[in-house]
């Protein structure tokens, strides 16, 4: 994708064979900032690897792994700037792929971002990673979705607690929502990255893809969605 764009920047790789669902990953940024994303930026870097191990593993089930890269780094507060970016793309996507379920997976700002985008109606899921979530952020946009909240006890950058407790909310609305609290870890989530890949991938293919955890190698993070599954609401890993 290029440097700078006048529109937000999307990439959607497909499967080899049909497409039957899609994976959007939205990446982070700042709570205010009218400055342009660039490809290089930690946050838009940082979600790379869940690409990768989506692509890699999903492929053969007709998952389609989009990016999006926003127009600016920021919220910027009732503008909710990528928001906006989001429901373009989920608008390319309905374009292109007409009725075909969308799971949204956004670290940080883009786990917000993705709860405001989620009451779209091609949306099936959201998994929010290490989310920017605050009190009195909405719940209603995730009402029969799946969704599944990840956060390290050692974050800094954006509350575990506000995100359990906003999980917690959700249930009464979603199809099913999980917590699942990462030991040790702190906001990039790089101290038990493969976790971090491997639940997402698990999770993403077990609810848009009819794929088994245990079917996508048996790996920690695909065990903790089998257990979510099971029907543990909320997890310690």
């Amino acid at each position: 994708m290029p440097a700078v764009t006048a529109e937000p920047a999307f990439d959607l790789a497909l499967p080899p064979g049909p497409v039957r669902a899609v994976a959007l990953i939205l990446h982070g940024g700042r709570a205010s900032s009218s400055a342009p994303v660039r490809p290089t930026n930690l946050t838009v870097v940082r979600m790379t690897p869940f690409a990768s191990s989506l692509r890699r593993l999903g492929g053969r089930s007709g998952l389609a792994v989009a990016r999006l890269r926003y127009l600016v780094r920021g919220w910027n507060g009732i503008a909710r700037s990528p928001v906006a970016d989001v429901q373009w793309a989920l608008a390319r996507i309905a374009e292109q792929h007409p009725g075909v379920p969308v799971a949204l997976i956004g670290h940080s700002m883009g786990g917000r971002a993705a709860v405001y985008a989620a009451a779209d109606p091609a949306v099936r899921a959201v998994v929010g990673l290490a989310p920017w979530l605050e009190p009195g952020d909405p719940v209603e946009p995730v009402r029969d979705r799946h969704v599944l909240v990840a956060h390290g006890d050692r974050d800094r950058m954006t509350s575990a607690p506000g995100s359990a407790a906003w999980s917690r909310h959700a249930q009464q609305v979603a199809a099913s929502a999980a917590y699942v609290s990462v030991s040790g870890e702190g906001h990039a989530m790089l101290r038990r990255a493969g976790l971090w890949h491997d639940m997402t991938t698990a999770f993403v293919l077990s609810v848009l893809c009819d794929v088994l955890p245990e079917q996508t190698g048996g790996s920690p993070g695909a065990n903790v969605i089998a257990k979510i599954l099971a029907g543990d609401a909320s997890l310690v890993v």
